[in-house]
């Protein structure tokens, strides 16, 4: 499960910032209103008292200095442009939930032996841990004792009980809050922290970022001590109302931890809340896995399976004819009795498809993307008694030939895996701010945990996320005076990098051959890598900010500062010593000398990074400055680009019906403008040039949200469309599949 948001914010300096495509509408919408400063609920009654058709919704004054309305689109641009003190105003759109020895993995065991000042074992007693999700099973037998109220945000009352209405039960928020904090049949990774649940997504996991911020508000009201949201989407804008909302949660002393997102593998794929500076964003890596690799015979390709949850283990004990599965219809998968079913993702859901092949005596289904990209992953509905597993969509083309040219034959390969980055764990940096995005990972695959009336196992960022929201609850317990700051630090600190090699350390020297160092993922694709919360809790030194952002490259200036806060926490007086970084062309680095700190002492040191443009040759630099403290190395993540790196010029399209039968609109965001942007519609049967849906030319960057004129609305069909956007030379696209329909019959 996604989230959708479409929404930018830029918030340095106090200015008006109304999305130009806002004063197209005509209809009525709810929108977030940013004011420049608080002001009270009269101030603000008496703000908006002129203008008839807006009705005010909900005030913020915690998560924002501001307010939600609804009006007409063309009345709210007028409300913004008018008065100096509302600084944004951004239209409500509607999101998704993203969706034992894990704990084990992150150190959640160890844990079990420290004990807190109070000489009670950590546990996260005595913590309150917000779950800001689709609501709470608190009659669960491994979560009841465990629950600590809370607050519906949808039906605005005290009763925040997950959907359980056929056909739109939601699951998601159980499944979270079990990671966090079971305590029965299964241990969460804070199995006696205090469970503070809001529900802000409704039935089927649907919700607007109004609903999100009102439970943001009344969090900081509640005073919990960590909030969690396993929730994001696929635009890297660094300022949406939800990371500002988390922004000043920490600055009101509350941990914020939020997933990444399921963009994966692709950089530039993290999404917001994750995109929040002050936030601990959180990608997914795996736990101990049995990874499967199809092999054709006779050939020497290799196709990873991403096997889905909820499906029987990938160890085929011989090999098994392929056949054509269509996309999972009933008919369509009569010849597939014995043999590995290829089906094309789409139409069905991944159970449905799977159901249907094992019902007609397939061995095994894939089940191959229908969009470019890597595999993606998949949760099945019910248990199944064959494999079922994801493929990419070029994987899953080679292998429709090799079916079309005759009989294919394939056998399965199992590699055992551990700490590996998750495929679908969205990468950074973030757009704009070049900030590196993770901060940290946590287990995100196959993850066993509470859902109404039982157990399931689950993946995503959304599970990853948890793990660290429980790992600051023990850690909470263990330094109940340290700030979120601190215990951020903490974790990435002690983090452990991943490498790309299953195994760590170095590799066995093999006929003589040189030792080779481990191949690490890159800063912004695990950010200070996976936790680890013992670690983190016996950390006697703490760094902060725990990455570094030099920025981008100015004419004005080749010298890049970063400033670091190291403080001895121990008993003990500690040496420090930063290791010079690996030589680089272009590059020099200038470092502080040796220093000692006493025990409880602070120092703030600089560090700096001058850059040669002429000599330097790559667009992004990044990698660990190690820092000797005492008998530890604290590896601190660094990032540096030279110039406009080749992030997506286009992301988040969506397109929908409007108001009336035969009315459409769309939304999508530009990370930096657009110097042309357009809709490119085609015939998908032979791709023929059909017309424009829109073209628009030195587009702002931000969201472009705009009704389609009638005229421009092309006859009654399905079409392949282009959506593109151009700047500074370089052009990218998304393709998508729509289906026009002015008339009924």
């Amino acid at each position: 499960m996604k989230l959708l948001l479409a929404l930018l914010l830029t918030f340095q300096t106090p200015k008006i910032l109304i999305h130009p495509s806002i004063t197209t509408h005509t209809h009525e919408i709810t929108a977030i209103i940013i004011l420049d400063k608080p002001h009270t609920d009269r101030e603000i009654q008496e703000l908006i008292k002129p203008y008839k058709d807006v009705k005010l919704r909900r005030i913020f004054h915690e998560a924002l200095n501001g307010f939600s309305v609804k009006g007409s689109a063309k009345t709210l641009a007028k409300l913004g442009s008018s008065q100096k003190q509302i600084i944004n105003v951004s239209p409500v759109i509607t999101y998704q939930a993203e969706t034992e020895e894990s704990v084990e993995m992150i150190g959640g065991e160890e844990v079990r032996s420290l004990f807190d000042r109070k000489n009670q074992r950590l546990t996260g007693k005595g913590i309150k841990v917000g779950v800001i999700d689709t609501g709470v099973d608190y009659t669960h037998p491994d979560l009841e004792r465990n629950y600590a109220g809370g607050r519906d945000l949808v039906d605005n009352d005290r009763d925040p009980m997950e959907t359980l209405a056929l056909g739109k039960a939601t699951i998601h928020g159980t499944h979270v809050a079990g990671i966090i904090a079971a305590n029965g049949k299964i241990k969460g990774v804070a199995p006696e922290a205090k469970i503070v649940a809001y529900r802000a997504l409704g039935p089927g996991g649907g919700g607007t970022t109004e609903q999100v911020l009102a439970a943001i508000d009344q969090a900081i009201r509640d005073k919990v001590d960590i909030v969690n949201l396993s929730l994001g989407n696929d635009i890297n804008g660094p300022d949406m109302p939800i990371s500002l909302a988390l922004n000043r949660a920490v600055d009101r002393g509350i941990v914020a931890v939020a997933a990444s997102g399921n963009s994966g593998p692709g950089v530039w794929s993290v999404g917001s809340p994750g995109t929040a500076s002050k936030a601990i964003s959180v990608g997914a890596s795996t736990p101990t896995l049995e990874t499967p690799y199809l092999l054709i015979e006779r050939s020497r390709e290799q196709f990873q399976i991403e096997p889905m949850e909820g499906s029987a283990s990938w160890a085929l004990d011989r090999s098994a004819d392929m056949a054509d599965g269509g996309i999972g219809r009933p008919d369509e998968l009569k010849h597939v009795d014995g043999k590995i079913a290829l089906i094309k993702r789409g139409i069905l859901t991944f159970s449905e498809k799977a159901e249907n092949a094992q019902k007609a005596g397939a061995k095994a289904v894939l089940i191959y993307n229908n969009v470019s990209g890597g595999r993606f992953m998949g949760n099945l509905d019910t248990q199944l008694t064959i494999p079922v597993g994801a493929l990419a969509k070029g994987d899953g083309v080679i292998l429709q030939r090799e079916i079309n040219k005759q009989s294919a034959s394939a056998r399965v390969l199992v590699s055992e895996e551990r700490d590996q980055l998750a495929d679908f764990s969205s990468r950074g940096p973030v757009t704009g701010t070049w900030e590196i995005k993770p901060d940290i990972v946590a287990p995100g695959v196959a993850i066993n945990s509470t859902i109404p009336g039982g157990y399931l196992s689950l993946q995503g960022t959304s599970m990853a996320a948890p793990h660290v929201a429980g790992a600051c609850a023990l850690i909470k317990q263990a330094h109940p005076d340290w700030t979120p700051e601190q215990i951020k630090a903490a974790l990435m600190n002690t983090a452990k990098p991943l490498a790309k090699s299953p195994t760590a350390g170095r590799t066995a020297s093999i006929h003589g051959q040189t030792e080779r160092p481990p191949v690490y993922y890159r800063t912004f694709e695990q950010g200070a890598g996976r936790i680890q919360v013992d670690e983190a809790i016996k950390a006697t030194t703490l760094v902060s900010p725990s990455s570094i952002r030099f920025g981008k490259f100015t004419e004005q200036s080749d010298i890049h500062k970063a400033y670091l806060h190291v403080e001895n926490t121990s008993s003990r007086t500690q040496r420090y010593t930063f290791n010079i970084p690996p030589q680089v062309d272009g590059l020099k680095w200038r470092l502080p000398l040796w220093f000692t700190l006493k025990p409880k002492q602070t120092k703030d040191i600089t560090v700096e990074l001058t850059v040669d443009p002429q000599v330097f040759k790559g667009k992004i630099h990044d990698g660990y400055l190690k820092l000797e403290a005492g008998a530890a190395t604290i590896r601190i993540p660094y990032l540096y680009v030279l110039e406009e790196p080749n992030y997506p010029r286009v992301m988040g399209f969506d397109f929908t019906n409007g108001d009336k039968l035969g009315q459409y609109r769309y939304e999508v965001y530009l990370p930096g403008g657009a110097e042309e942007f357009g809709i490119a519609l085609f015939n998908p049967e032979d791709y023929r040039f059909v017309g424009f849906l829109d073209t628009i030319t030195n587009v702002k960057k931000g969201l472009i949200r705009r009704d389609i004129p009638e005229e421009q609305i092309p006859q009654d069909g399905t079409y392949l469309i282009k959506v593109f956007a151009k700047k500074a030379n370089q052009e990218d696209f998304i393709e998508r599949m729509i289906t026009i329909e002015k008339t009924q019959e």
